[in-house]
């Protein structure tokens, strides 16, 4: 069981990970805390933003939209592999899950299949989106990747983690494509050669 670590905790993490790090606004107390608690943390989730261009895709995942307040992740993962924070605690990202899978990542076991969504991922789950239009052609480019895995890694290694820690939403809720354009396992290849 883990507690989230501190905003302090979670920039240097990142940095010292080699991870070029962009702070948007008073990230570190923007967050949907008051919808209910934010840890033990379990690990990582990684999403697309389904959008086009940096700019936008932040101030999405900030701020959110009607249906779905912001913010919408810890941290959007651009193209050129900068992480822009917005915000830190509770963030609408992960939604409801499959409670069996929340198991594998505690046991850091294979994940079974998906096909319920009744256990709050919010509250679970540090949470990456990545710029990308997720129809299975927008590339993915190194500098990206390079990052997803630095950021995914940082968290891991704090928390003392494995690379099965990471997950991708289609992993955790029925219904869910993202992130689409990679494996979830050839990137929890990468985070695991990090890690050694």
């Amino acid at each position: 069981m883990a507690a989230p670590m501190s905003a302090d905790r979670f920039i240097n993490a990142l940095r010292n990970e080699g991870v070029t790090v962009v702070e948007v606004g008073a990230w570190r107390t923007h967050n949907r805390n008051h919808k209910g608690p934010w840890g033990p943390m379990h690990g990582v989730m990684i999403h697309h933003t389904v959008t086009r261009g940096t700019a936008y895709s932040v101030e999405l995942c900030r701020d959110g939209h009607s249906a779905l307040p912001g913010p919408l992740c810890h941290g959007v993962i651009a193209k050129d592999g900068r992480v822009h924070l917005v915000g830190y605690g509770r963030a609408n990202h992960a939604g409801l899950g499959d409670p069996d899978v929340l198991a594998a990542v505690i046991a850091e076991r294979r994940l079974p299949p998906d096909n319920e969504a009744t256990t709050d991922g919010n509250r679970h789950f540090y949470g990456f989106e990545c710029v990308n239009l997720g129809n299975g052609e927008d590339p993915w480019p190194p500098a990206q990747m390079d990052a997803i895995a630095r950021a995914a890694a940082a968290l891991c290694r704090v928390h003392r983690w494995t690379a099965r820690s990471v997950i991708g939403h289609r992993e955790w809720q029925p219904g869910k494509v993202d992130p689409r354009g990679f494996t979830m396992d050839s990137l929890r290849d990468r985070i695991a050669e990090r890690l050694k």
